[in-house]
């Protein structure tokens, strides 16, 4: 219910009249079931327009340290991911890892819709980067279609480092699914697993045209100074 309300309510209406989103193929996204909405990452405001622009709830694995602020500005960056369908994960890696896929197993046994980043972290210069192999455990094991969402123009709205958003007209772009289901059984082959999200990844820059840089975007992170991490 809660998050209803602020979809069609509260915080919906309010994005949809200031930004003015677009989306094209919102009927490559199954009327029902189980499926991945998997995703490019320019910027925080894609888990916010992606499920506002698609008719049905999308949740994602969102960094736990946005739950756990204190006071004033902890609470509303709280109550603002719950409201958006996010939930909470350890990115430390090992355990935590597992968590996760646990966690997105979950909602996916459930019926439900996921979403994810396969890049795992924002892009920090608009490229589209290697994917990890997660995503691809996720749809073997669930036996789940994964349908490619590219974001549009929101790292032009809301780039790394900006807290209030530039008036940027955004956009979504939803491809037709990709079946996996001839790997079926296979999701402990690390081979078949990287094929798989390699497989993402294609149809991700084919439909997005960006410029694909084959390491992980968190390497190029690495590199750079704090202020332009993000």
């Amino acid at each position: 219910m809660f998050y209803w309300l602020m979809k069609y309510v509260v915080i919906g209406p309010v994005l949809k009249a200031i930004f003015r989103p677009w989306i094209v193929g919102r009927r490559n996204v199954p009327a029902s079931g189980a499926a991945i909405l998997a995703s490019n990452h320019l910027s925080f405001a894609d888990s916010i327009f992606l499920p506002l622009l698609v008719d049905r709830p999308v949740a994602f694995l969102a960094k736990s340290d946005y739950f756990t602020g204190r006071g004033i500005t902890g609470w509303a960056t709280r109550m603002f991911m719950k409201a958006t369908g996010q939930l909470p994960i350890d990115r430390s890696g090992g355990k935590a890892s597992e968590a996760s896929l646990n966690t997105g197993l979950q909602v996916l046994g459930r019926g439900e819709l996921l979403g994810i980043y396969p890049e795992g972290t924002r892009s920090p210069d608009g490229r589209l980067y290697r994917g990890r192999t997660g995503i691809a455990r996720m749809a073997l094991e669930a036996k789940v279609p994964v349908v490619p969402v590219v974001m549009v123009d929101t790292d032009t709205m809301m780039p790394i480092g900006r807290r209030m958003p530039r008036i940027v007209r955004v956009g979504v772009v939803i491809g037709e699914p990709l079946d996996f289901s001839r790997y079926a059984g296979m999701e402990n082959d690390r081979y078949i697993l990287r094929s798989v999200v390699d497989e993402i990844m294609v149809a991700l820059q084919r439909l997005g045209q960006q410029r694909y840089d084959d390491v992980y975007a968190s390497t190029v992170k690495d590199r750079l100074p704090s202020s332009a991490k993000g």
